[in-house]
């Protein structure tokens, strides 16, 4: 079992140009994205996370057990479902605006316990930053690694919803004595600073550093590199392409029994370029097609 642990929200989506472009809703958030693409790569998944009564929350649950995810954990209440709504540029690129205040997913509270069967938990993006639930999830993610699992972590880096960046990146660098694996793009490790060295002495046993259409590389404690081109595709927009990055590197470090820190050290040369390709081809899927649309199993061919 894998668990994502984060929020789930609608993204507002624009239909057209201009600031009042018609907004079609979409299933989102990051971790959910990720859930979303576990299961439909095949990997048995659970979401924990806090959603809202609404129709909104209902349709995300929808979606997860769609994808074959495990919903029994997710609690749920009555304030709405958080809204981000989206500005695409010209590029595909999105960035967004957000309408947080009183939503559901804000007062999660950490699990008595995880999932039988658990091995691995993914931890990222707005769930990481809105209290109180922030402290809640950051009380999960030390406590997942004290039981020894395997913890991986997107910080997918909103600056918009982080009132104090320093602040910020102090509280992130205090989580990776608790992360195996660190998963960020260029622009988050940019903003956050530091240097995967520096991250990789800090505690996690691999940095992978997403460059959007110019691949993806991994660093490990050994001093080694790893880097794979991105796949050529046309791009329609790039929603979900770094959550399906974070489900294809964890589907395929299950497939390959390497879900601790021992067996990253151990991938090497072609483990390592075999799980960022997949990776690659993964994100660029989702890129050809609109919103966060991950692709299936049979959709990649194996690993």
């Amino acid at each position: 079992m894998i668990v994502v642990a984060g929020e789930a929200l609608i993204d507002l989506v624009p239909q057209g140009s201009g600031a009042l472009a018609d907004l079609k809703p979409a299933l989102g958030g990051g971790p959910y994205n990720t859930a979303v693409a576990l299961g439909r790569l095949g990997s048995r998944t659970a979401f924990c996370s806090r959603t809202s009564h609404d129709a909104f929350g209902e349709a995300l649950l929808d979606g997860l057990r769609r994808a074959g995810v495990d919903v029994s954990g997710v609690q749920r209440g009555t304030e709405p479902t958080t809204l981000a709504v989206a500005t695409i540029d010209g590029s595909g690129s999105a960035a967004y605006s957000f309408y947080v205040e009183g939503t559901a997913d804000r007062l999660f509270a950490a699990p008595a316990a995880l999932p039988a069967g658990t091995r691995a938990v993914s931890f990222g993006t707005c769930s990481l930053v809105l209290e109180p639930g922030a402290s809640a999830y950051e009380e999960l993610m030390r406590a997942a690694a004290q039981q020894g699992l395997f913890t991986a972590l997107d910080p997918n880096i909103r600056a918009g919803l982080i009132p104090d960046a320093d602040a910020y990146r102090a509280r992130f660098k205090s989580w990776l004595p608790s992360v195996t694996l660190l998963k960020l793009s260029a622009e988050d490790a940019e903003w956050l600073g530091g240097t995967p060295g520096e991250w990789l002495a800090a505690g996690p046993a691999a940095v992978v550093v997403t460059r959007g259409g110019d691949g993806l590389s991994v660093f490990t404690r050994d001093g080694a590199e790893y880097s794979v081109p991105g796949e050529k595709v046309a791009v329609v927009d790039t929603i979900g392409a770094g959550d399906t990055v974070n489900a294809a590197l964890l589907h395929g470090l299950s497939a390959l029994d390497a879900l601790s820190a021992d067996a990253l050290a151990a991938l090497g040369t072609e483990g390592w370029t075999r799980l960022l390709r997949f990776a690659a081809r993964a994100a660029a899927i989702t890129c050809s097609r609109a919103g966060a649309e991950p692709p299936y199993a049979a959709e990649l061919g194996g690993l």
